[in-house]
């Protein structure tokens, strides 16, 4: 995942990782974890226009009775992931809002304000705790704590550590109308190789169609609001660039909007929310079926 998180920032912010030691194991959607990670990686980003250093550490935490230290958590034995920056901060006002889902501290048109209450979400339903530090004009930190279990068997089985996602260096459009979705597959297509062009709607999709037809993937969402939904898009596409291979990706509800359409049952589809290794897997079965 490291090398994913590089490809979020900009030449002049890097991103550093941190573990220390034994961490222990925790009952958590690896696609979400995933997706959290991300997300607080690009906020810290952004709160560092200057430049920086974006540290991302997990450690093991044993919260006692009465530990000032973490007054906001629970007693209990947990997995502790942390994302910090030190970038412009928040103020104590707004600190009080950020997990409201619309509230940003970002300049309008900078992000849809979805991301820390996406991720507040996540680690509520995982039955964990998230705590947020910030000085304006010092940085931020944002705390993630995730009960430990004592995982067994297979749960507790982990990938090879020389196994290597596939990747490539073909050209994929990207469209998705979230912005934290779409910043989230961008990097890690990025991160694969891949070059990336993005757009946050079926019609500016169609715009940059209209002007640049050289891609190998449309890699499209499924629901989206403005009129021309993921299989619309899809079909008018086709007609721009024949053949172009076509990649939907949706949640369980909005595969339905695949009916009635030109798109069949097996159309190639990425449910949301994904793994890494599972988007890696995915894109390049299409690229290669292609190919073949």
């Amino acid at each position: 995942m490291a090398d994913m998180l590089k490809h979020t920032v900009d030449g002049n912010v890097g991103v550093e990782t941190r573990g220390a030691g034994e961490t222990g194991c925790a009952l958590v959607d690896p696609a979400q974890l995933e997706s959290a990670i991300l997300n607080l990686v690009i906020n810290a980003r952004d709160a560092m226009p200057g430049g920086g250093t974006v540290i991302v550490e997990t450690s093991h935490v044993d919260v006692t009775e009465g530990d000032e230290d973490y007054r906001a958590v629970p007693p209990g034995s947990y997995v502790m992931v942390s994302v910090s920056d030190s970038g412009t901060g928040i103020a104590p006002a707004e600190l009080e809002r950020v997990f409201e889902p619309f509230f940003t501290t970002k300049d309008v048109g900078s992000g849809t304000g979805l991301g820390l209450s996406m991720v507040y979400g996540f680690v509520k339903q995982s039955g964990g705790h998230i705590v947020i530090a910030s000085q304006p004009g010092e940085g931020t930190t944002v705390r993630l704590y995730f009960p430990r279990t004592q995982a067994e068997g297979p749960v507790a089985a982990q990938p090879h550590p020389t196994q290597k996602n596939p990747g490539g260096n073909e050209r994929i459009f990207v469209v998705e109308d979230n912005d934290m979705v779409r910043s989230t597959v961008t990097a890690q297509l990025l991160a694969l190789g891949y070059t990336v062009v993005e757009a946050a709607s079926g019609a500016d999709a169609l715009k940059v169609l209209a002007e640049d037809r050289n891609f190998d993937l449309l890699f499209t969402d499924v629901a989206m609001p403005g009129g021309v939904n993921g299989a619309q898009l899809a079909s008018r596409a086709r007609q721009i660039v024949p053949a172009l291979p076509v990649l939907f990706t949706s949640g369980y509800a909005d595969s339905a909007l695949l009916d009635n359409s030109d798109w069949s049952e097996d159309a190639p589809m990425l449910s949301k929310p994904h793994r890494f290794s599972d988007l890696a897997r995915k894109v390049r079965d299409v690229l290669d079926a292609r190919a073949g």
